[in-house]
């Protein structure tokens, strides 16, 4: 269990940041990166749940990714060095990928058919739920360039997860968005 009774401990003051099990990183180093922006895009689906308060079932889907999110940056800032630990550290898990999916299928019944791209915007919720989209694509290319860095390992249900997670925030925009019918569409060449 986490246990914070002191927020400041003054050991990052150096520019480094302690992963899980011990070692440290530089700040701006690729995995301290890729959770940050995990936890960036928890942040933008709290503030998103703010406005989805009309929507019980999806404010309760985000509730239970918010709290995946802390699973993923878990996973991430516990790297997998193929030794032996004395716990065995939080993994994101294939059942947490088939929840989401089950969950972005859900919605999606309920949607229009797109016959355009969907520009960001309609109501607030589907804004906010926009930027957490796009904010999550971006912990994805971090995650999966730090899949491909020498040493590093990214299981792939941890990037499983997260592809899925834009998907799923890309739906719930468009479901709150009164199932699609107040989506703004994109007109290609519209201002020409």
């Amino acid at each position: 269990m986490v246990k914070l009774n002191k927020i400041y401990t003054r050991t990052g003051d150096d520019g480094t940041t302690g992963l899980v099990t011990g070692p440290r990183r530089l700040k701006h180093d690729l995995r301290v990166d890729a959770y940050g922006t995990v936890d960036e895009t928890n942040s933008l689906i709290g503030v998103a749940r703010l406005h989805t308060g009309a929507h019980a079932d999806l404010d309760a889907m985000l509730f239970r990714i918010q709290n995946d999110l802390f699973d993923l940056g878990a996973d991430l800032a516990t790297p997998d060095t193929g030794e032996k630990v004395e716990w065995e550290p939080l993994r994101i898990v294939q059942s947490q990928v088939n929840r989401i999916e089950a969950e972005i299928d859900q919605l999606n019944a309920a949607l229009d058919p797109l016959t355009s791209f969907v520009l960001p915007g309609g109501s607030a919720a589907a804004a906010h739920l926009h930027v957490a989209r796009t904010v999550s694509r971006r912990a994805e290319r971090l995650m999966v360039e730090l899949s491909k860095a020498d040493g590093e390992i990214v299981s792939p249900a941890a990037l499983k997860y997260v592809n899925r997670l834009s998907d799923f925030l890309f739906v719930a925009a468009r479901y709150v968005n009164e199932g699609g019918k107040a989506d703004i569409l994109w007109v290609p060449g519209k201002n020409r």
